[in-house]
């Protein structure tokens, strides 16, 4: 368990220099926010599968929070953290205060995700992505990962890092894996528990409208969005924030002629808490 910079670069460098014959381990880094779930432990299996030693941090990052009481409210479980991560072996944890991490506090350098930062996710919350895409990058500098591991609930995360870690030469590999979901198919989260029973019927329907719309690919992307659209009506616990269908290549919307591979994006408040969730499908 590491919560300091410097110890985290001597820590990173004495494994590193372990192996010197073949080159030093291959290390693999699963960023996250601490309260760790389901989801959490089939990134760091992945992680495993793919290095020798996996870093994970858990950092709650307010550069993604719009407000300090935003930050404050996250919800917080170190010490049953901890347990997971001894249990699963990950070889450190990185766990540094906000005055260690950002010492100049929110006024920090930024990246900027650009203009598909400010779709979707970025719409609703202008200021996330580049607080995500800041925090990350200054993760790759400090431990040089040779993989980092996401997961697709939030691909437009995943799309950004990517493409930041393209555009800036990182030099380092983009890995994602599947959604892991509850027994009535809501992408596994910490505020899943905090939701009343009515309110968590109410979610369930957020991921049959994805089905709804993959159901409607045949038909084009018009189809696809009113078949969504139509799962959810009537629903009065959700307050849908956006429901779009969007070109995985580029993330921007699709249009109507476009065949193929596409992303299916949805995201609205139930009972006061917020879930996005995505599905793929095929337009034909």
């Amino acid at each position: 368990m590491i919560r300091t910079l410097e110890d985290l670069r001597t820590r990173l460098g004495d494994v590193r220099g372990a192996d010197r014959s073949s080159g030093g381990p291959r290390v693999a880094l699963v960023s996250t926010l601490g309260a760790l779930h389901d989801g959490h432990v089939d990134l760091i299996h992945e992680a495993r599968r793919r290095a020798d030693v996996v870093v994970v941090s858990t950092f709650v990052n307010p550069l993604r929070f719009r407000t300090a009481d935003e930050t404050a409210s996250y919800p917080r479980s170190p010490e049953a953290d901890e347990r997971v991560l001894r249990d699963l072996g990950v070889d450190v944890v990185f766990a540094p205060s906000v005055e260690e991490f950002l010492p100049a506090g929110t006024a920090t350098t930024r990246v900027s995700a650009g203009d598909v930062g400010l779709r979707y996710e970025g719409r609703v919350r202008p200021f996330y992505f580049d607080g995500v895409l800041t925090v990350e990058a200054k993760l790759f500098n400090l431990i040089r990962p040779d993989v980092a591991v996401y997961g697709e609930r939030d691909l437009q995360r995943a799309f950004l890092v990517q493409r930041m870690v393209r555009d800036l030469d990182f030099g380092l590999e983009i890995a994602t894996v599947p959604t892991v979901r509850t027994d009535d198919g809501l992408p596994v989260s910490s505020r899943i528990a905090l939701l009343e029973a009515a309110d968590r019927r109410a979610a369930a329907k957020l991921p049959r409208a994805l089905e709804a719309a993959a159901s409607n690919s045949d038909l084009g992307v018009d189809a696809c969005i009113a078949a969504a659209q139509s799962a959810l009506m009537g629903e009065q616990r959700i307050a849908l924030e956006y429901l779009s269908v969007v070109d995985p290549a580029t993330f921007l919307p699709v249009d109507e002629g476009h065949r193929g591979r596409a992303l299916a994006l949805i995201a609205a408040t139930v009972g006061g808490h917020r879930f996005i969730d995505n599905a793929e499908i095929s337009l034909r």
